[in-house]
């Protein structure tokens, strides 16, 4: 394996905010319902304190993009994330361009703080709508409805210049036609950037316990064919398997991500992906949210190194997600490793149509893309 040089590779920063007013049905991310405040500044301490931690990990690399996400990080007050982002840039090179995104509860939002975030630094605000529906927001346990989905997305482009908006698809009873209404209501809005996701049911959570009836694979197929027909229509790309944007609206933060790079991760529960010379390193910080508060820095629960037989099947779950793939040169210049190392495997591949030939680029044919899961099984190390 040849030696990694980190400056090679693109660093971003995640900041993972815990809590949130109600533990939705379907969610199995590391999020705890509130009791109370936050207590921001026992968390704003804690946070500053993991940042001066990584800080000494970063080697001087600029900070492409931050990420601010939970849980429900519209949760922190505007005073709070003001001093969290002069923290950061206090600790860390941010680049002149940096992108900056918070995630937003539609259930949580106000006017005045979407105008204090993007006065702190915030330029990039992602919605977490799921539905503008009344009862398909029952459904999913959400704490907001239609009318103030509507509200906080008609805010956020009166404030911000790029707002994505998270919707899910396949949900209990959903057709095509009140898929497309949620995709129409985002488009009319302003969206520049969406995500849609399946719904899926996760295991340990109350969907799991006592699973909905979601639509059948025949109506899946319609709801996903509905939806490409008319985002395609109206202008947005659909360059990731659950992202679509508008020309130059791609979430830089999430490419970095599907692209290899690595990424700082600071708050409970947060992951981080570092390229070192001696290989890359995964770390995740303390979990539950008193266990984060109460540790000291740097606040690591676990860390592992990433076996150079891993390499391979790690680089591709995330890049072939990206419908146009990424430069070949990347693979060696982000794991260390050849490019031979996916040969003679990716050849089979390549004459079985599911990848492209790595003429310039490692990337996935159409039906590749399609086919994605039993694709990654070949590179499984």
């Amino acid at each position: 394996m040849s030696t990694l040089d980190p400056a090679r590779v693109p660093l971003s920063l995640y900041v993972h905010v815990p809590w949130c007013v109600r533990k939705c049905p379907y969610c199995d991310f590391n999020s705890h319902p509130l009791a109370g405040e936050v207590p921001e500044a026992e968390f704003l301490a804690a946070l500053e304190a993991d940042l001066e931690a990584e800080a000494g990990r970063a080697g001087g690399r600029p900070i492409e993009t931050v990420f601010f996400g939970g849980g429900t990080p519209s949760l922190l007050s505007a005073e709070a994330l003001a001093r969290l982002l002069e923290a950061i840039r206090q600790c860390l090179p941010l680049a002149p361009n940096a992108e900056v995104t918070l995630e937003a509860n539609p259930g949580t939002f106000e006017a005045e703080r979407f105008a204090a975030y993007a006065a702190a630094g915030v330029n990039r605000l992602s919605l977490g709508v799921q539905s503008f529906d009344d009862a398909a927001l029952r459904r999913l346990g959400r704490i907001h409805d239609g009318a103030q989905a509507h509200a906080a997305l008609a805010a956020a482009v009166r404030t911000f210049a790029r707002v994505n908006v998270d919707l899910m698809i396949g949900l209990p009873g959903q057709s095509p036609a009140a898929a497309l209404a949620d995709v129409e209501a985002a488009l009319a809005g302003g969206a520049t950037h969406l995500s849609c996701y399946q719904l899926t049911i996760e295991p340990n959570t109350p969907f799991a316990a006592a699973p909905p009836i979601l639509p059948a694979d025949e109506e899946m197929m319609a709801i996903e064919e509905a939806v490409e027909h008319r985002l395609t229509r109206a202008g947005f790309v659909h360059y990731e398997v659950s992202a679509w944007a508008l020309p130059g609206e791609a979430c830089r933060h999430n490419l970095n991500y599907w692209s290899f790079g690595d990424y700082l991760g600071v708050g409970p529960g947060a992951h981080g992906k570092l390229s070192t010379p001696e290989g890359i390193v995964r770390r995740m910080k303390h979990k539950h949210p008193r266990r984060y508060l109460s540790a000291r820095a740097p606040f690591v629960q676990e860390e592992t190194a990433v076996a150079p037989e891993a390499l391979p099947f790690e680089f591709l779950m995330n890049a072939l997600r990206l419908r146009a793939g990424v430069p070949r040169e990347w693979f060696a210049a982000r794991t260390g490793l050849p490019l031979e190392a996916l040969a003679p495997r990716w050849a089979r591949l390549e004459a079985q149509g599911l990848v492209e030939p790595l003429a310039w680029r490692i990337a996935p044919t159409e039906r590749g893309w399609r086919l994605l899961n039993s694709l990654l099984e070949e590179f499984l190390p």
